[in-house]
């Protein structure tokens, strides 16, 4: 029998924070595990105090970004941080880090290399779970944390992936496709074996939007924001891997795209998501009734996702999401 499928949500963190910590209450009340945030702090809220809220007024969510970086935020803060809420949570906080999209493009900066992501992720997993480090030729130790730091890691090619593979506690892939997924955990599998870790240890998330709803085409246009998102990280890989390297699936629907606003980045109604189609919107998201998200959400579960993060973005309607999750579909996986 396959390991329970685990539900979490990733908020934006838009005015008022006050409905940002009474979502998160929400979605502990509902059967979710996790209330994750996109980390981008010049297109939404500094995220970090927003936490500490969230920890305050919940009991057994876990909470983290999805995703932080390594550069906006030096990787010792993101460390001080981690732990300090870890201190205030009760050792409630996960983390998603990866090489920095909107938080860095938004600034006028690039991603991080794969070789100071992996850097930075065994720094701060040692830094905030007390132990001493070496940082840049300094002896470093926050000699007052404590607790454990489960670190996932956003990927999507093959370097990133089997980066994933051998330092992560969990991978986290922004699409829902059970075809895609099944392909890039081939990579995770490959770098745990050349850490000599069990791939099997490795907690798999599939983080995308979803809808309960017999209306299919306002669900389309509600979220098709989001493989328009995806698209900037298959952009980057189309100009660092040969075509050959990468499935034609993720990558042709991007020849029909045009250009990428950030400003409208996570937006419902983005202008510059026209490009996308019904068929990718339909792959990469989970859509209609009941029993339809609770057949996709098996097979992602059968390909080897263990955590479902529903991507919520501004203009969309997280506590709805929240509520119709929690009473037609979370319990189906208990």
């Amino acid at each position: 029998m396959s390991e329970r499928l685990s539900f979490g949500v990733t908020l934006q963190a838009d005015p008022p924070v006050s409905r940002m910590v009474e979502t998160a209450k929400l979605a502990e009340d509902n059967g979710f595990s996790h209330v994750w945030m996109w980390d981008s702090h010049v297109l939404w809220q500094e995220v970090t105090p927003i936490f500490a809220l969230m920890a305050a007024s919940t009991e057994r969510v876990r909470l983290g970004p999805c995703v932080t970086n390594p550069a906006t935020r030096d990787p010792t803060v993101i460390a001080s941080a981690m732990a300090t809420l870890n201190e205030i949570s009760g050792d409630r906080m996960d983390m998603g880090i990866g090489r920095g999209d909107s938080a860095r493009r938004v600034i006028g900066k690039t991603p991080v290399t794969i070789e100071r992501l992996e850097w930075a992720i065994r720094l701060i997993r040692d830094l905030a779970q007390g132990r001493e480090v070496e940082y840049e030729g300094t002896s470093v130790q926050l000699k007052w944390a404590h607790g454990t730091l489960p670190i996932w890691v956003a990927a999507y090619g093959p370097k990133a992936l089997r980066l994933a593979g051998r330092v992560g506690d969990g991978v986290v892939i922004q699409l829902a496709d059970p075809y895609l997924i099944e392909w890039f955990l081939r990579y995770v599998r490959e770098g745990a074996e050349e850490a000599g870790r069990r791939f099997e240890d490795i907690k798999v998330m599939a983080a995308a939007p979803a809808y309960v709803t017999d209306d299919i085409e306002q669900a389309r246009a509600l979220v098709r924001w989001f493989p328009a998102l995806v698209s900037n990280h298959v952009v980057d890989l189309v100009k660092r891997y040969e075509p050959t390297d990468l499935p034609q699936e993720l990558i042709d629907y991007i020849r029909a795209r045009e250009h990428y606003d950030y400003q409208e980045h996570g937006r419902v109604g983005a202008e510059h998501a026209g490009f996308v189609t019904d068929e990718v919107v339909d792959r990469f998201c989970v859509l209609g009734s009941v029993e339809q998200c609770e057949s996709k959400l098996r097979e992602l579960q059968a390909v080897g996702v263990h955590h479902f993060n529903i991507y919520t973005a501004w203009g969309s309607d997280p506590e709805g999401v929240i509520r119709s999750f929690g009473k037609g579909v979370v319990p189906a996986f208990r």
